[in-house]
């Protein structure tokens, strides 16, 4: 024992030098090792578009769900003819359906699918997981359908569900399953049975909700109207929100 004392004795400066030995805090006591960076939330929640903050002369033209094609075709040919690029945030089950009329319009149009839910669900009711179930479902039959993957996300709405219609499980899991952005809107101009929603004086950046359906042709025609008036084109929504926040 006391030579491994010894010998022990006469390695301490080398330790030292060597800087094996553990740093001394004033106190004498040995320092507590510097604590892990904190790692970043992942996947980061994707933002969410209300309206596009621009200073070019443009909006955007929104349409949901995809029912009601077959007394649709006005609309199509409007879309195709006036070349609007519009946002499809499309229900699988819905272009499935009639895939012949949304193929004809991707091919001929500059209007592009989003993402819009399998089953349009109310987002704020389910699960992260069941959120991503969702959203990656509609994501990945999209995909299969067109050959091109979704880059926005619109939740589902309706009268039972609960404004905003998403939540902060929602931005994740839109994130997760390949969406860069969440998108409401500014104006749902809607026609509902006999009523239409008075187009209100536009703005750039304006975000306008429609949905599929035989009132869809007379909505183009008066949001195209408004936008004519105010100096304002319809633009891409996917090629104004790379590096939104």
């Amino acid at each position: 024992m006391p030579r491994i004392r010894r010998t022990l004795t006469a390695l301490a400066p080398l330790l030292l030098a060597a800087g094996l030995a553990a740093p001394a805090q004033a106190d004498g006591a040995a320092a507590a090792p510097a604590p892990a960076a904190a790692t970043a939330a992942w996947p980061a929640p994707a933002p969410v578009l209300t309206r596009v903050a621009t200073g070019d002369p443009v909006l955007f033209i929104t349409i949901d769900d995809g029912w009601g094609t077959e007394d649709a075709a006005g609309a199509q040919r409007l879309l195709i003819e006036r070349r609007i690029p519009a946002s499809l945030f499309l229900l699988p089950d819905a272009y499935e359906r009639d895939r012949d009329y949304y193929r004809t319009l991707l091919a001929h149009s500059p209007a592009r699918v989003e993402n819009h839910t399998v089953t349009h669900r109310d987002m704020t009711t389910l699960t992260e997981a069941e959120q991503r179930g969702e959203i990656c479902g509609a994501r990945d039959r999209q995909l299969a359908a067109f050959g091109d993957s979704p880059q926005l996300f619109r939740p589902a709405g309706g009268q039972t569900y609960q404004w905003p219609y998403y939540n902060d499980a929602t931005r994740t899991a839109a994130t997760a399953c390949g969406a860069r952005t969440v998108i409401t809107w500014t104006h749902d101009l809607t026609t509902w049975g006999a009523w239409s929603p008075p187009v209100p004086a536009l703005s750039a950046g304006d975000i306008v909700l429609l949905h599929m359906g035989p009132q869809l042709e007379g909505d183009l025609r008066r949001v195209l109207a408004a936008a004519d008036a105010a100096g304002l084109s319809p633009a891409r929504l996917r090629d104004y929100t790379r590096g939104a926040s």
